[in-house]
């Protein structure tokens, strides 16, 4: 079968090869045949090694596609269900499931020191224990969540990452109060399903910043009140919070420098949710003082931060009821052949999200 890989990590340009294998399939597992998946920038983290990942790999973890085959002891799945591709799992058994923080369930990141293809040359592992940039790929059983057939593969396939990072953060994590304030640094994918998160919480001034134009127009039509460049934060900062800072700002970028920027436009009280994946050598600095008197929250939100399949489905009911625009989100579509293409309009920032159709 065809799959996209990258020989070794730092390179910028996968290659399309026709000897991959998906390995893996057994009790407990499934097959499925890929037939839509998005282009996350967590993918060029982990090619440029921002992100652990072992190499060679397949990248892609936001994916969907179809059941071909379950293996023994699998139950809640046959042949021909459609599914999305949920890259972490909860086992249900850890102490993070237990205490219901889900998101944290490591059982998922096990399996990304496990390989997932095979080519004459040697194993290839796959992006975040999955590896949706192929036709085919095997996963555990729980990484396939069943999706009803009227969600088109497409949107499956945002749900599977982007945008359940992005309606979470304002959901669960932050719990954005109506009639507030909000910035959101970094207005790709998640940060516009952000943007569509705190509109739908009621927040009364939604800031989209971003340093590319189309980013920010693309903002505006999803529920941004205002756009501004970087450069640009400031005055806005000054001219809707009279200089005192919004209620909730949201890093989605994943970097100390805009992490630092996001803290220092979150009023005294409020809250910075940092949302973007970054590297482990990329320290934030935050003096003693400030952290004590100034009282901001700081809430990492990893995956959303709240029960991934309770997310799905409220990403569907609100996908269903036109509450959130997900087809939107697509900007760009290519064929698995085209994936550098993709590649280079995620790095420009040209594309919100590119689908690859399998």
């Amino acid at each position: 079968m065809r799959a996209a890989v990258l020989h070794e990590i730092g390179q910028d340009k996968l290659e399309v090869l026709d000897d991959v294998e998906a390995v893996g399939f057994g009790p407990g597992r499934v097959r499925i045949r890929v037939r839509a998946c998005g282009l996350c920038h967590s993918d060029l983290s982990a090619m440029n090694g921002v992100l652990p990942q072992p190499a060679p790999f397949v990248p892609g973890h936001e994916g969907a596609g179809e059941i071909v085959e379950v293996g023994e002891g699998v139950t809640h799945l046959k042949p021909g269900d459609r599914v999305v591709v949920c890259w972490l799992p909860a086992c249900g058994q850890c102490p993070s499931c237990r205490r219901g923080q889900t998101e944290l369930c490591l059982a998922g990141f096990m399996n990304a020191g496990t390989p997932n293809f095979k080519r004459p040359g040697g194993d290839v592992f796959g992006f975040a224990g999955t590896g949706t940039f192929a036709e085919e790929v095997v996963v555990d059983a729980a990484c396939a969540v069943p999706v009803p057939d009227d969600v088109p593969f497409d949107i499956a396939a945002l749900i599977g990452c982007g945008v359940t990072t992005g309606l979470g953060a304002a959901f669960n994590t932050a719990d954005v109060e109506a009639g507030s304030s909000v910035a959101v640094i970094g207005c790709g994918g998640v940060g516009i399903s952000a943007i569509q998160g705190a509109r739908l919480k009621g927040a009364a001034e939604i800031v989209a910043v971003d340093p590319v134009a189309s980013r920010r127009e693309a903002a505006l039509r999803f529920g941004a009140t205002r756009a501004a460049a970087p450069e640009e934060l400031a005055d806005a900062k000054q001219e809707i919070t009279g200089g005192q800072g919004f209620d909730y700002v949201f890093e989605v970028v994943g970097k100390s420098a805009t992490a630092r920027t996001a803290y220092e436009t979150t009023r005294r009280g409020g809250t910075l949710v940092i949302v973007g994946a970054g590297a482990m050598d990329d320290f934030l600095q935050l003096n003693m003082f400030e952290l004590f008197f100034d009282e901001k929250r700081i809430l990492p939100s990893l995956y959303g931060g709240g029960d991934v399949l309770r997310s799905y489905e409220r990403a569907i009911a609100l996908w269903r009821a036109g509450r959130i625009d997900l087809s939107g989100l697509i900007t760009h579509r290519v064929q698995l052949g085209e994936i550098n293409e993709a590649l280079d309009q995620m790095r420009t920032g040209a594309a919100l999200r590119t689908c690859i159709e399998m």
